[in-house]
């Protein structure tokens, strides 16, 4: 699993920073753009979102490892509010870039209630750590990690849509988010579910953790 987020990271940044550092082809499918649109800042805030975003991915990632958690628990901890924090930066970006969505309104609409309801299931997961409520901290810290996968899934459904069923770019980028935004929640609670979780957080793993 690793491994294809690290793949998944280096063909993100290699995609947005070197291959199309303007995004060109990106920025051709949006029809229409709001007078106050700024270039120069979009191309400036979307770096920060996609950096961001990758880093997110990354520190989530590192820190569903048994071994870090176990181990050392204090790495741990602080990964994981660098996690929180690199959330907090990408909705704050998305926040900005949101009203110049593809799609229009509806669209940007759908990016805000991203931009509410992921820091929130990570606030409520730190909450969960701090209260040693260990299993109910992964489980929500599951169901905000998916939305590191928005992106993705918003790709995927939008190019299965015009190229599967030739619907035109808006149509199909407007049911990609909001499939993304449902397949981050079904996942998430299919993994909680079914999922043998590869470490009982019913009690802490180290006695000699402390507070977190």
């Amino acid at each position: 699993m690793l491994i294809f987020i690290l793949a998944y990271i280096f063909y993100t940044l290699y995609m947005n920073l070197i291959k199309d550092p303007k995004s060109t082809s990106f920025l051709s499918h949006k029809t229409v753009l709001r007078e106050s649109f700024d270039l120069p800042l979009w191309l400036n805030i979307m770096y920060v979102h996609v950096m961001f975003a990758c880093l997110a991915m990354l520190t989530g990632a590192v820190n569903f490892s048994k071994r870090m958690l176990t181990g050392i628990p204090k790495v741990h901890k602080l990964n994981g509010y660098f996690y929180f924090i690199s959330v907090l930066i990408v909705t704050l970006t998305s926040g900005y870039m949101a009203p110049y969505s593809t799609g229009g309104r509806i669209v940007s609409i759908a990016f805000n209630i991203v931009n509410i309801i992921w820091p929130a299931m990570t606030v409520i997961a730190i909450a969960k750590a701090r209260r040693k409520q260990y299993s109910k901290h992964q489980e929500w810290i599951i169901r905000s990690y998916l939305f590191c996968f928005t992106n993705l899934f918003i790709h995927l459904i939008t190019s299965a849509c015009t190229k599967g069923f030739g619907l035109v770019h808006d149509i199909s980028y407007t049911i990609g988010v909001y499939g993304a935004i449902v397949l981050n929640l079904v996942i998430a609670e299919l993994i909680i579910r079914f999922r043998k979780l590869p470490y009982n957080l019913q009690t802490p793993l180290n006695k000699n953790r402390g507070n977190i």
